[in-house]
């Protein structure tokens, strides 16, 4: 059994998920400022936002037993022709619930990433697999880094035309395609056998909850993707509302975001966990997650010198006249004093808030791994993920009912206390776990984030 990873096989996959990842980062910034121009409230965002977590929890299990009965490149293909489709209604919406088909014609077959862990598990052995998926969560970094990027480059060629990006994302999918049609091969062994299928069922998960030292861990989990992932949604409302920041501006954050996610991850995580372990990391993570949100909640609002109150008026409403700002749902600052400590307050506060968002994860799914048998590895993991993709559907439902029912503020602080309520359990539990250099590390498990 070789140590070391066949690059040359595991390379399609890595370049078709990097791709049709840049489909999706495209659009993220911006699908929040697309909705408000369909005068959608921070609620309805809210669901907007859920509405593709909670589509992809029940189609990716359907297309994960698909994937082993018939092979990984074809649901692969299937999955990124539902993108495709996805991303063109997305680009021709004229109503809002256009938008949200769009969204869930997208969860639905959103396969992508499962099928294409399946295809690195199939082309790697036990001793290669972890620095195999590592490559996923190297693409999910890049993507997420690159995908802004693509946004802000293509609303100012477009002159902020939102329409834009989705068609961009859409040209993207379209090339991942054709890369698995014309370079994946099939992995699935020939005489494959699948496996019985792990669900989320209520029994499972009852018994996970209940397991000594795991049901704390699965609570974490949730709760931290609750927290940075509401946090991820409800962003770009906030800037907009806080700071008056355009679609451009905030593709310009997020570009500031992914590449603190890709020094966090692509090699801090793995030299704090060698050297401080695991339980200091989770316990630092829910520390430096509170104090981010927190801070990023009581951003001053101060708009920045660039801000023109008309040009993000017209550019909401597609309306040349500033009054039409009352038909907006979401509200934005007035035309008056401006300076930089609002934008460079927030900025500042992303760096402790992505340091907690970007460990937490990975880690706790490390702990999980060594509280329960080898035999139940895959299917607490299985539990963790499940409950994961739920809880980015509850994250942007909770922060957009309180963005809107009671303040922005209000959003951000209730996720960052939110995390600072759990450390004194986290400390308790976590009590007498692995020194540093010893035990499997977290920076293993990387993979396991997204």
């Amino acid at each position: 059994m070789t140590d070391k990873l066949d690059f040359k096989r595991v390379l399609p996959i890595f370049v078709i998920v990097l791709v049709d990842l840049l489909g999706l980062t495209i659009i993220i910034p911006l699908l929040s400022l697309y909705a408000a121009t369909f005068k959608a409230d921070a609620l309805t965002i809210g669901v907007l936002a859920a509405a593709y977590p909670l589509a992809q929890f029940i189609g990716a299990p359907i297309l994960g037993r698909l994937s082993d009965r018939f092979g990984r490149r074809p649901v692969l293909i299937f999955s990124q022709v539902g993108t495709l489709i996805g991303l063109l209604v997305l680009g021709f919406a004229n109503t809002l619930p256009v938008v949200f088909l769009s969204r869930i014609i997208d969860g639905l077959s959103g396969a992508n990433i499962s099928t294409a862990q399946a295809v690195i598990a199939d082309s790697t052995n036990e001793k290669t697999r972890t620095q195999g998926l590592g490559l996923i969560g190297a693409a999910f970094g890049l993507g997420f880094t690159v995908g802004p990027l693509i946004a802000f480059i293509a609303l100012g060629a477009s002159g902020n035309n939102y329409r834009v990006p989705a068609f961009v994302a859409a040209g993207f999918s379209a090339v991942s395609i054709l890369l698995s049609l014309f370079w994946l091969k099939e992995t699935r062994p020939e005489g494959y056998v699948p496996a019985a299928q792990r669900t989320l069922r209520i029994g499972s998960l009852k018994s996970a909850l209940t397991h000594p030292g795991v049901g704390l861990l699965l609570i974490l989990i949730s709760a931290q993707q609750i927290a940075f992932g509401g946090f991820e949604q409800i962003l770009p409302l906030f800037a907009l509302s806080r700071l008056g920041l355009n679609a451009s501006a905030i593709s310009g954050m997020f570009i500031f975001l992914g590449i603190l996610i890709v020094v966090i991850q692509g090699g801090l995580i793995r030299q704090w966990s060698r050297r401080f372990g695991d339980r200091w990391l989770v316990l630092m993570g829910l520390v430096t997650l509170s104090v981010g949100l927190v801070l990023v909640a009581f951003t001053p609002a101060q708009p920045p010198p660039f801000y023109d109150r008309a040009a993000v008026v017209a550019e909401l409403t597609a309306s040349p006249d500033p009054a039409a700002a009352e038909k907006l749902l979401v509200p934005i600052p007035v035309q008056g004093e401006t300076g930089y400590l609002g934008l460079a307050w927030i900025l500042l506060a992303f760096i402790p808030a992505t340091i907690g968002g970007s460990v937490l994860q990975p880690t706790i799914n490390s702990f999980l791994t060594k509280r329960v048998d080898k035999g139940e590895i895959g299917g607490i993991l299985g539990i963790s993920a499940s409950l994961v993709s739920l809880a980015n559907a509850a994250g942007p439902l909770i922060g957009g009912a309180l963005f809107r029912f009671v303040s922005p503020t209000a959003t951000l602080l209730f996720q960052g206390l939110l995390m600072a309520a759990l450390l004194p359990f986290a400390i308790r539990t976590l009590r007498g776990e692995e020194r540093p250099n010893t035990g499997t590390k977290a920076s293993e498990l990387i993979a396991g984030k997204h």
